[in-house]
């Protein structure tokens, strides 16, 4: 009997209950702005920032309205502005170069390995030619941090990590967004935190996350932050800094703080759910599994593989299948874009010469969602019906 998977691609689980319950206090409150705060009381959001800190072991957090705008404010933070040039992975999603764009600069595309990382041969070639890495931990793929770094510190590059599909990695234990100057986190809905739209920035740098707040949208109520620094680094940058408001309210962080105490837990479950469709699609005739590095503990809420070298009916051929049995595939090697999915040649603003090896990857790469709602059960029949369909279009060719 042929195997049809019946879930949905696209569900996420309900919000916990805790977290129904802060938002209804919130509501009934009615004080959702984040500085509308009662005599005495921190609010929602500084204690979410605060919580999100020490999570992260970092000293400062700033919580704002989206993961693209933490990267736009973490660019402004440090200076980038008008045709400055700004390194980044071609293997991303368009907030990436969007946030580059929005600040008038330029983006550098480096290429992307079939470990699905950036390239740090190529990386190395370019790094004379900007003084910010915005890296993209793309689809929750760590790249070796610990030589990244080395080429950046040996080039004055200083690295913002673009961790949306990375909260609660590690590589060699070292938190995702830790590494570089400033993290920034997404908490849109397909994430690992889900307040439906929402961002975080992280940064041990006082002048830095100063500049971020005022940046945010604070006008001169910085006091009321609590993972920020003192009011004498505020006074050095405060007259100088643009309000371009992008805070975080009261009900998102009250939605975020029962989650943020469930991470490690949920990072865990994502995993569970990752290693059972790779333990099922490896050794598929014509599909190569990415295998994850040793020092990398990685959060699965989503599963890549490559079909390198496929003929692009055949990749598209394998989609169909796969679709009318219920799974859901997405594909890098479209010729448009569809959805959330599109690729560097894709950004017409952000012209980019031509990467070879780069475009043999993403001709190649498939993309799968794994949501919460999914058992691992559920996983190894996803596993199944990929595995028939493409080793038979594979067999076939």
């Amino acid at each position: 009997m042929t195997e049809v998977f019946k879930g949905n691609f696209t569900q996420q689980e309900p919000i916990p209950e805790a977290a129904i319950e802060a938002a209804l206090r919130v509501m009934r409150s009615g004080r959702l702005h984040r500085y509308n705060v009662a005599e005495g009381e921190p609010g929602e959001v500084a204690l979410l920032e605060q919580e999100f800190a020490q999570a992260m072991g970092v000293s400062y957090c700033l919580a704002v309205a989206s993961g693209g705008y933490a990267l736009s404010c973490a660019l402004r933070a440090l200076g980038v502005g008008p045709g400055d040039k700004v390194l980044t992975n071609a293997f991303t999603l368009a907030p990436v170069p969007g946030a580059i764009a929005s600040v008038g600069a330029v983006p550098v595309f480096v290429g992307v390995t079939e470990d699905l990382v950036i390239d740090l041969d190529d990386l190395a070639a370019k790094a004379g030619e900007a003084d910010v890495l915005m890296l993209s931990h793309m689809r929750g793929h760590l790249a070796d941090m610990d030589r990244l770094m080395e080429i950046c510190t040996a080039a004055g590059i200083r690295v913002i990590e673009d961790c949306a599909h990375t909260m609660g990695a590690r590589w060699r234990g070292r938190l995702s967004g830790t590494d570089g100057v400033i993290g920034c986190y997404s908490t849109q809905t397909y994430k690992h935190l889900n307040s439906g739209e929402g961002g975080l920035l992280v940064t041990d740098d006082a002048e830095v996350m100063a500049r971020a707040v005022m940046l945010s949208g604070s006008y001169m109520l910085y006091d009321r932050h609590i993972a920020a620094p003192g009011p004498e680094v505020f006074e050095r940058i405060r007259y100088d800094m643009p309000n371009i408001s992008g805070r975080m309210d009261h009900l998102r962080a009250a939605i975020l703080r029962p989650q943020l105490r469930d991470l490690a837990t949920q990072c865990d479950r994502w995993n569970a759910r990752y290693r059972a469709v790779e333990d099922g699609l490896r050794d598929t005739p014509g599909l190569r599994v990415v295998d994850r590095p040793e020092e990398e503990y990685f959060v699965g809420s989503s599963i890549q593989f490559l079909l390198l070298d496929w003929a692009p009916a055949a990749v598209q051929e394998v989609l169909r299948r796969c679709a009318a049995r219920g799974v859901e595939l997405k594909w890098f090697g479209g010729a448009e874009p569809v959805g959330f999915t599109s690729r560097y040649d894709s950004w017409r603003y952000a012209p980019s010469t031509a990467m070879p090896a780069t475009d043999r990857v993403l001709a190649g790469l498939i993309d799968m969602r794994l949501p919460l709602t999914f058992s691992v059960e559920d996983c190894q029949v996803i596993a199944r019906i990929i595995r028939a369909e493409a080793g038979a279009v594979f067999q076939s060719g």
